[in-house]
Formats: structure tokens, C-alpha cells, sequence
């Protein structure tokens, strides 16, 4: 990568880390029905799921909206709320909402869409592109303590899988609830490990899952 190119991308202090506190965004959003200013502050006690993407009316990201909306009720489902965000303003968030999926709109909406319009969760969130401009396909889950746990950055071309957000947000809580970690093909209802190498059931897991086939 061009040395000038990624050093532009962070000459501003980004704040968002894995293990800390989740920076503090607020801003006006489409809710779906009204116009409505929400902030972080408002999902205390609930799993935030807060993706960005680069502009509405375009391409891949309307695919990514409505499968984050469509499955918005099985995050509600883990008490985890689901919050859209780019560049467009209020205005235009509702416009693209409203439009018609069989036109390249997203046909109505069951989750906030955030306007970025200052940038300021951009850069705070350290997910703008290399020249500022707009927002990269990133996706941020923040536990109901108000802690980040897991950040992801696509380039703009590709779009995300967002059945395996769902899965990491069941994962986080389980190893919450549990104590137990969660391998790689981990899901709901499948045995996680707890997390010591001597423990009998960790030597069970391993001889019954991880050396399968071998």
C-alpha cells in the first residue's frame, strides 16, 4: 500500500479500541417513521450493533441494509439493537428508505439510519476512506456495558455476511453468560470451551471436535 495513502487515513485520533469503552456518537437519524436525534447513551443495558457504509442510492449497499434490517428482529431477539450510519444526511436517509427495493431503495425500515454528516463518528470510529471522504464498510459490536468487542473494516467493493455479525453478538454473550470461549464454527446450541488447556472438559472438546478426522 502507498505510504502517503495510509498515513492520511489516521492523521486524526481515532478513539475506537477492542476491551475499551465504545466512543461516544450521537446525531439525527431516520428512524423508519420520524425524524428522531439518537445516541450511544440510549441503548444502556442493550448489545449495539453499529455498522457504517459509504452512500445511500448506491450498489452493494443497499444489499447490506436491508439483510441488517430483515434480520433486525433476531438481533432484538439477543437484546442487541442495530444502528445504520454514513455521510447522508437525515433527508436523504429517509428518501433511500422510502424508496422501493425493486429500484434500488431499501422499501421501508425497522432500524435508525444515522447521519454522519460532520464525520465526526468517522473519525472517532476510525472507519473513513483513505481520502476522508466517506465511510468504509465497517462493523462495530458494543456490549450492553458500553464496551467494544469487535470491530471489522471492508474495502468498498465487498459487502458483509451479516448472519455472521448475528453469530458473533450470540458468541460475545455466551462467553458472557457462560465463561466458556467460542471456537471458530461455534452457534448456538454447539459446545463452547472453557478456556483451560487441562481442564478434562477442554481435552474432551479437543478429542471430540478439533481432531476430528485426523
Amino acid at each position: 500500500m502507498n505510504a502517503a495513502r495510509f498515513s492520511s487515513t489516521f492523521h486524526y485520533n481515532v478513539k475506537a479500541r477492542v476491551q475499551h469503552p465504545a466512543p461516544h456518537f450521537e446525531g439525527m437519524s431516520w428512524t423508519g417513521t420520524e425524524f428522531k436525534k439518537i445516541s450511544l447513551s440510549d441503548y444502556k443495558g442493550k448489545y449495539v450493533v453499529l455498522f457504517t457504509y459509504p452512500l445511500d442510492f448506491t450498489f452493494v449497499c443497499p444489499t447490506e441494509i436491508i439483510e441488517f434490517n430483515d434480520l433486525a428482529p433476531k438481533f432484538h431477539e439477543t437484546n442487541c439493537e442495530v444502528i445504520a450510519a454514513s455521510i447522508d444526511s437525515h433527508f436523504t436517509h429517509r428518501e433511500f428508505a422510502n424508496k422501493p427495493r425493486k429500484e434500488g431503495g431499501l422499501g421501508g425500515m425497522q432500524i435508525p439510519m444515522l447521519a454522519d454528516l460532520t464525520k465526526s463518528l468517522g473519525r472517532d470510529y476510525g472507519c473513513l476512506t483513505a481520502d476522508d471522504a466517506l465511510h468504509l464498510r465497517a462493523t462495530f459490536i458494543i456490549d450492553d456495558k458500553g464496551v467494544l468487542r469487535h470491530m471489522q473494516f471492508n474495502d468498498l467493493p465487498v459487502g458483509r455476511n451479516v448472519n455472521e455479525v448475528l453469530r458473533l453478538v450470540q458468541a460475545f454473550q455466551h462467553n458472557a453468560k457462560h465463561g466458556e470461549v467460542c471456537p471458530s464454527k461455534w452457534s448456538p446450541g454447539k459446545q463452547g470451551i472453557d478456556g483451560s488447556h487441562t481442564s478434562e472438559k477442554t481435552l474432551k472438546y479437543w478429542k471430540n471436535e478439533h481432531s476430528a478426522g485426523k
